[in-house]
């Protein structure tokens, strides 16, 4: 008996001097591999949380829930999806939940008001748009789509039982909804439901880890709650920076008008790009890249490299160099686009100008005398005066009209 203990000493021994480390200690292996899928992020709670779980050397199943509340994704979206095709590329399994059940609650995080609600219609529309989109990044074969109206159409004794799982009090703690009660603004009790029900998608689908930007927050450590309050185990959150916007000071946003749509024609993601400020150009090529802007460029090549990658990565690479070359007709050269759209216009004797300039580029009347006034129409590379605002066919026919610095149109008259 003694000696059978000897021996189980030694051995216990002899396997601590071979891995340095204790029974609940991480590897080396697995905290590197940790530190490396952490790269970029901002938190990764709790604290060595992924190390232990990468530590079991088996697949992890990483979530990232989306509500399709617009039908289209911009740069900023692809940040958290970059970090979940890095989880991918390393053999883990993506689970991408669609909430087009949670999208009719409307998530609370950000909002000084409530949601509008949507229709299911829009919903499933959004849904199918997005997924396209997100395979741009995903792999396709390698991700699992589920929607939480799979499990989120329950019974009412069961959604009697999510909602005792939680206190009035513990919904309330999330930021949103003290700077609403502040501002005596009104929680809808359907707002308070949202993180119950965006906890039980991780409850449903066994999540390992679950990624979003750090205005998910609250809801991404609400789900290792919910996971909790029905013994299971307790998911790891990794929350990702937010990008700016293209004006460098808000979060990119397109009711803000300061985003890069991924479906964007490759001329217009690239001419947008090179609008980035300086100060954020280190942020855009981490989060979209991965990497630092090449050492000794300028700021204005490395927007022009960032553009490149990026109309490459959602285009190709002919589409990349068409709209480098687009770029440099319109603003080094200040020459005309190869390509100009014809308008046709009925008119006789005369043309009024504000009218055209609407027809052509989808403005008010009164928005185009406003940019004539400021001197921001040319017609054939020249700008045009406030006035006049009638002018006969004869000057106007066969005319390019220039609306700011990238809308171009071909006006064709017919009597």
């Amino acid at each position: 008996m003694g000696s059978r203990s000897r021996a189980g000493q030694s051995s216990i021994a002899i396997v601590s001097a071979k891995t340095d480390k204790r029974p609940d200690q991480p590897g080396r292996g697995a905290l590197e591999r940790a530190a490396a899928l952490s790269s970029n992020s901002v938190e990764a709670l709790p604290e060595g949380g992924l190390a232990r779980q990468l530590d079991r050397e088996a697949p992890l199943r990483i979530k990232l829930g989306i509500d399709p509340t617009a039908p289209d994704i911009h740069l900023g979206h692809t940040v958290v999806l970059n970090k979940l095709a890095q989880f991918q590329d390393a053999g883990h399994q993506v689970m991408l939940i669609i909430g087009d059940y949670t999208a009719r609650v409307g998530d609370p995080s950000g909002r000084s008001d409530q949601r509008p609600m949507l229709t299911p219609d829009q919903i499933d529309a959004n849904a199918a748009t997005f997924q396209e989109q997100a395979f741009k990044i995903l792999d396709r074969s390698r991700t699992e789509v589920r929607f939480n109206s799979e499990w989120l159409r329950m019974e009412a004794e069961e959604l009697f039982s999510l909602m005792a799982k939680a206190t009035i009090a513990r919904l309330l703690e999330r930021d949103d909804f003290q700077k609403r009660i502040e501002a005596e603004k009104p929680i809808s009790a359907l707002e308070l439901l949202y993180p119950l029900l965006q906890g039980y998608d991780s409850v449903a689908i066994d999540a390992e880890v679950e990624l979003g930007g750090t205005d998910q927050k609250f809801n991404l450590l609400f789900g290792r709650d919910v996971q909790a309050a029905y013994d299971r185990p307790q998911q790891t959150v990794m929350t990702m920076p937010i990008l700016p916007g293209i004006d460098g000071v808000r979060r990119m946003s397109k009711s803000l008008g300061n985003y890069v749509g991924v479906t964007d024609p490759p001329e217009e993601m690239f001419g947008k790009l090179m609008r980035v400020p300086d100060t954020s150009l280190n942020e855009y090529w981490q989060l979209l890249l991965g990497e630092d802007p090449p050492a000794g460029e300028s700021p204005s090549e490395a927007k022009r490299e960032l553009g490149r990658r990026l109309v490459a990565r959602f285009h190709d690479e002919e589409a990349a160099a068409g709209a480098e070359e687009q770029f440099n007709r319109l603003f080094v050269r200040h020459e005309a686009p190869a390509e100009i759209d014809d308008f046709e216009l009925i008119a006789d004797g005369e043309v009024h100008l504000p009218a055209a300039l609407a027809e052509i580029f989808g403005i008010s009347r009164s928005e185009a005398r406003r940019v004539l006034t400021q001197g921001g129409v040319k017609r054939d590379g020249e700008v045009l005066p406030p006035e006049p605002l009638d002018y006969p066919v004869s000057e106007l026919d066969g005319s390019v009209l220039q609306l700011g610095k990238r809308r171009f149109g071909r006006l064709r008259i017919k009597a």
